[in-house]
């Protein structure tokens, strides 16, 4: 039950992704003891700061290689940067230490506002990066034509953290004032709607459940597409043995034509540029085959991004609708403080997934940290 400064007895809740949802809110926040709270503190410093540096080199990399600066790789420059503030912003240590918030109430609101803006925005990022593959693979000839618009991809960009503020941070700063009441006492941080479960059910919908559906659904119809794809090639685009068989024969003709009589040689001819137009067919079934395998490896990467997207959000996100709802009764302390290591962990995550998963950023990433292997062993990035 809530204690007298109207708070629950466990703290911790926020209605969003970061840890200004709810700083050590009543006189119950320290549930651990002194060793505990130190380790606590220096494993949530070790994950802000590799956080912070693995997001750091995608920024970095994007920087220095100009083979980077595609579209595509601009969304994950603009994840890379959400995520980077994540770890600057989102998991201060001092949660977990003793004492109260002694800055303000105009800097918790200011906090706070960080807080929701970059972990929206790594959601946000996340759906325009599955759009933008889920564009590129289904419809290809429509994506190729506007790959160098990057006015188009930087008005994106610019979209999703527009659309991160508007979700949390006029609430954040208006809430006291249409509710003409305070619930925050003195000397705590966190967001007034602490336990609105009406607004953070809706806001829960537009930051978890739509972008987790609208990215499931771009990465099925990828691999939808992907299948038909791979199912035509295999029926109309694979040359016969025939066909093989009268290259080989057109090619071992070619060099006795010097013995053809005249007429025969135009007959000849004729027959060479038939050739010449099964070498284009074989060409374009070649580079079919090369588009292909390329759209696997973004599906395979896009499945592998929106896996570790849901494994890390979906349990805070749940934890935090039942909790609103029962006001903080239900919910173990314990339960509630994993989901948020799951919610930073995501943040850890994503810039390893670069390197795993494209081959772009693996080589730029080699070329940073080992430029001598780049040089000597230049097919271990290839």
């Amino acid at each position: 039950m809530p204690n007298a400064s109207g708070n629950a007895c466990t703290p911790g809740l926020g209605p969003g992704p970061g840890l200004g949802r709810g700083l050590r809110p009543g006189p119950h926040a320290n549930h651990f003891s002194a060793p505990v709270t130190a380790l606590l503190a220096a494993l949530m410093a070790l994950l802000a700061l590799a956080t912070v540096l693995g997001n750091a080199l995608v920024v970095v990399a994007f920087a220095v290689d100009r083979s980077l600066r595609s579209r595509s790789n601009f969304f994950f420059l603009n994840l890379a940067v959400a995520d980077l503030l994540v770890g600057e912003c989102g998991i201060p240590a001092f949660r977990h230490l003793p004492g109260e918030w002694k800055f303000g109430k105009g800097l918790c609101k200011l906090w706070l506002v960080t807080d929701y803006l970059v972990c929206t925005a790594s959601v946000f990022n996340i759906v325009l990066i599955s759009y933008d593959r889920f564009i590129s693979v289904t419809r290809a000839v429509t994506y190729r034509a506007q790959k160098s618009m990057t006015r188009n991809a930087i008005f994106k960009m610019a979209l999703v953290w527009v659309a991160a503020f508007l979700l949390y941070g006029p609430a954040i700063i208006s809430w006291e004032y249409v509710a003409k009441r305070s619930i925050l006492p003195r000397g705590e941080c966190y967001a007034e709607f602490f336990y609105n479960w009406y607004f953070l059910m809706t806001a829960s919908i537009i930051e978890f459940f739509t972008p987790f559906v609208s990215v499931t659904y771009f990465n099925l119809s990828i691999y939808i597409n992907i299948q038909k794809r791979n199912s035509l090639r295999n029926d109309y685009t694979v040359p016969s043995q025939d066909g093989l068989e009268m290259n080989f024969q057109g090619r071992k003709k070619k060099h006795i034509i010097f013995f053809v009589k005249p007429t025969e040689r135009r007959s000849k001819k004729r027959k060479d540029q038939g050739l010449s137009t099964k070498q284009a067919d074989l060409a374009n079934t070649v580079a079919s085959r090369l588009r292909l395998s390329r759209d696997k490896r973004l599906a395979k990467s896009l499945a592998i991004i929106v896996c570790v997207f849901g494994l890390c959000w979906a349990p805070y996100t749940l934890l935090m609708i039942i909790r609103a709802a029962c006001h903080g009764t239900c919910i173990q302390h314990s339960l509630y403080e994993t989901s948020f290591w799951l919610l930073w962990l995501n943040s850890a995550i994503n810039p390893i997934l670069y390197p795993l998963c494209h081959v772009s950023f693996r080589k730029a990433f080699i070329k940073l940290l080992c430029p001598g292997k780049a040089k000597v062993h230049p097919h271990m990035y290839m």
